[in-house]
């Protein structure tokens, strides 16, 4: 069965060679997520592809809600209690959402199996400033979010500048009294470097994003000291080296008894 993935030119070059890799057939595109999005469309008209791309099939929102089922029986281990436990508040690095909108589901069907109440945390999207649809919207009422010109981050998992769940995103908000927060590509790096010096953490730059997010909302006094904030990284640093390119570094040379020297 053949695979074929469309990526935009500018995709980071890991996630292009880890799909040749592993055999697909890959083309890059002068243009935007939602441009790949198009000819994937056009295939499936023309040629009767089947539609692998963010909520167009029914399996990607059924594993992504496991991240809710996991945080509520982490939780309950976590403070050592069989009753579940879900956090207080989750920011969620967000471009097409599907994570977001899958732990809504899961917290849906958690309530229905009578294992936790009507309690939700409130829920975060955090965006990058240079490509933040949902912020716009919900900051202005609307149910829909209007595609978002010239979308520009170095964080090319927030990149989609029209998001086919947009609706659902926005519904999950409003009902969990969350909120919508933007980050600059220079401050979303700079979480980066925060996690990875402070946590150990080398996250990608859509989890130095919500690092970012979660320092803004703690100094607005949107969140408490005293609530359980999850904070969600979505991928690995390693799959963004491009972006860290290493300084010039000293070479030493290991016969040289003085190699060491001054650095006490």
């Amino acid at each position: 069965m053949k695979c074929r993935l469309f990526m935009p030119r500018d995709t980071p070059p890991a996630n292009i060679i880890e799909c040749c890799v592993a055999g697909a057939e890959v083309y890059l595109v002068n243009g935007l997520i939602s441009d790949c999005g198009k000819l994937v469309k056009q295939g499936c008209e023309r040629f009767g592809w089947f539609d692998l791309s963010t909520l167009k099939e029914p399996f990607r929102i059924e594993g992504k809600k496991t991240m809710g089922y996991e945080l509520a029986f982490d939780l309950a281990t976590a403070r050592d209690t069989r009753t579940l436990q879900l956090p207080d508040v989750i920011l969620y690095p967000t471009g097409g959402g599907t994570g977001l909108i899958g732990m809504w589901k899961a917290f849906d069907e958690m309530e229905q199996l009578g294992w936790i109440g009507s309690e939700r945390p409130r829920m975060v999207v955090v965006q990058a400033e240079g490509c933040a649809p949902v912020v716009r919207a919900f900051e202005s009422g609307a149910s829909h979010a209007e595609p978002f010109p010239n979308a520009a981050t170095v964080a090319s998992g927030l990149r989609v500048p029209a998001a086919i769940g947009d609706f659902l995103m926005l519904n999950v908000l409003r009902q969990s009294q969350g909120t919508a927060v933007t980050v600059t590509d220079a401050a979303l790096m700079e979480g980066v470097h925060e996690l990875a010096g402070e946590q150990g953490i080398y996250a990608c730059p859509e989890g130095g994003a919500v690092w970012k997010a979660a320092c803004q909302l703690r100094d607005s006094g949107w969140l408490s000291p005293t609530e359980t904030v999850m904070l969600f990284n979505t991928g690995t640093g390693l799959k963004y080296n491009h972006l860290f390119p290493p300084p010039e570094l000293p070479v030493l040379d290991h016969n040289d008894p003085a190699a060491l020297d001054g650095m006490n």
